[in-house]
């Protein structure tokens, strides 16, 4: 008996009929991180267009359509884009979601809850209390994403999934010769204290062991209060604190006012979201670097 194509087809197991699925990131590392495991078989979206901040963020229609169309949406987690959480949980959103802040195996680490700073936000901006988002600053947390990130793809499109194991694998080596490097560059300064001007470098700092004095703004880049900016002059006063450094998209003149008469020298402003880096596989080598960099060049003279 004579079997046509179109019922070969049919008969076939749906893994098998499985195409490289549509996949929808939140911000520049994340993306880089899923852009290194779809290697040739596809190219995700990020949904911040380059300069954007994420913690005061409007989706356009187009972005909201490709989150519709979506079938995979891999992001940080509500603690860091709770603008996103209406689109994931609205009507005719079926994406599959992987969220690397709450998934098994991620280190997190807890903001401080204690602190004073001015309410001019709404769910724009992410928690500063609870879960520090800014997870992926710590690179055994990116090691550990890049594998996450290839088991979930492969579970969708499980005719790739060789290939999207071996693309994390060897990102996954290429990390840990970075991650090295940086120790290595970040000893020399790792009992020099600074100050920065946004809560997001826990991470990065507990896993070099570096010195860090404080921020001016919490974990959501919110305005800081009056206590807040008294307790950091106190704390450049009492002539511990080597550098200060402000951030990418963030003006500046606050920390410089804080730094007035203390002698701290500023140092270039960094970038812990990506925020002035150039979208794609390798930004969050690019990320981690510039952070390394800016911190090393003030603090090591």
């Amino acid at each position: 008996m004579r079997i046509s194509l179109p019922l070969v087809l049919a008969l076939l197991p749906t893994a098998v009929m499985a195409e490289v699925p549509q996949v929808v990131t939140d911000i520049p590392p994340v993306h880089a991180l899923v852009a290194q495991v779809m290697g040739d078989l596809g190219a995700p979206q990020l949904l911040l267009d380059k300069g954007a901040d994420a913690h005061g963020f409007a989706l356009r229609p187009s972005q909201a359509a490709a989150l519709q169309r979506a079938g995979l949406v891999v992001w940080v987690g509500p603690e860091m884009t709770p603008w996103l959480v209406r689109v994931l949980d609205g009507p005719g959103a079926g994406a599959a979601r992987l969220g690397l802040l709450a998934a098994t195996g991620t280190f997190r680490r807890e903001f401080d809850a204690d602190h004073d700073h001015d309410h001019g936000h709404d769910d724009h901006g992410h928690s500063h209390d609870g879960a520090d988002p800014h997870a992926w600053l710590d690179p055994a947390n990116g090691r550990h994403w890049l594998g996450l990130i290839a088991a979930e793809l492969g579970r969708l499109d499980p005719g790739n999934a060789a290939s999207y194991a071996a693309n994390a694998a060897a990102a996954q080596e290429r990390l840990v010769a970075l991650d090295g490097q940086l120790a290595a560059d970040l000893a020399p300064v790792q009992g020099r204290a600074f100050v920065t001007g946004h809560d997001a470098y826990g991470y990065f700092t507990g896993h070099y062991g570096l010195l860090s004095a404080g921020s001016v703004a919490y974990g959501d880049a919110a305005a800081p209060g009056a206590a807040r900016l008294s307790a950091l002059r106190a704390e450049l006063a009492a002539g511990a604190v080597v550098c200060a450094f402000p951030e990418v998209g963030q003006d500046p003149k606050l920390l410089e006012t804080v730094l007035e008469g203390s002698g701290v020298r500023l140092g270039a402003a960094l970038d812990p979201e990506g925020r002035g880096i150039e979208p794609g596989p390798l930004a969050y080598e690019a990320i981690l670097r510039q952070v390394a960099g800016g911190l090393r060049d003030c603090l090591g003279q």
